[in-house]
């Protein structure tokens, strides 16, 4: 019999308390990025504040408050501004895969030539001091804001049609790896269900027998992440 015993439908979830951090433009929060494979939602929970959106329909700012519940699809740049201490659960598709290699900051493009040149402008040495992390995802994210302000103020889609190029070629060698997750995750979520769905049909409910119930605290609480500081959980 198929089983799968994580989240529902293969999907994550992390605890983000968004950067307070104020930016060039005066603006507080997080770090502009896109996914390229998975959809996110975010579940307000506190505070106040908004997400910028950039597709190829154009900008785009939706409000936060607790209770709202804002999600976008792969392509959407995103990012999250905090007005007065914002904090948001977050769904994540594909077994939490947008926080485990699916997003590609909006660096200028001279960081997203090759996976070397982005990673040293991008990558947070997991044994660095407290201060040296948040120093390194600080700078990171204000770089990743002046390739956010080119590509807003871009005229017409190429600009943003070049940013998703290069981010697809930065991530193409990873892509085996994603695939594996989607089919330990969303893949086998699926199949379990179509299988308890043909034993009701014969009439079989042995599968709910095996019911178990299971609880986790976060594995990790305060990881610097791209738009926050995150409490994260194993697997998910």
């Amino acid at each position: 019999m198929t089983s799968y015993e994580w989240l529902p439908g293969g999907v994550a979830v992390s605890h983000l308390c968004v950067y307070d951090w104020p930016a060039a433009d005066g603006l507080h929060g997080g770090t502009p990025h896109v996914h390229l494979t998975c959809s996110e939602a975010y579940v307000v929970t506190g505070g106040r504040g908004a997400v910028q959106t950039l597709t190829t329909a154009g900008y785009e700012v939706t409000p936060l408050v607790p209770g709202t519940v804002a999600r976008f699809t792969p392509g959407t740049v995103h990012r999250l501004v905090n007005e007065s201490e914002l904090r948001i659960t977050v769904l994540m598709q594909n077994s939490g895969l947008p926080e485990a290699g699916d997003a590609v900051l909006t660096l200028p493009p001279e960081y997203l030539t090759d996976p070397e040149t982005y990673a040293a402008a991008t990558t947070i040495p997991a044994d660095a001091p407290e201060a040296e992390r948040e120093r390194i995802a600080r700078a990171r994210r204000d770089l990743a804001l002046e390739g956010y302000r080119l590509l807003r103020e871009a005229e017409g889609p190429e600009a943003l049609a070049a940013f998703h190029r290069a981010a697809a070629a930065l991530v193409r060698p990873r892509l085996a790896e994603w695939r594996e997750r989607w089919r330990a995750g969303a893949a086998a979520a699926a199949a379990a269900t179509e299988e308890q769905l043909d034993r009701l049909e014969r009439g079989d409910l042995s599968h709910l027998a095996d019911a178990v119930v299971r609880s986790e605290q976060p594995s990790e609480r305060g990881k610097f992440g791209m738009c926050g500081r995150l409490d994260v959980y194993r697997g998910a």
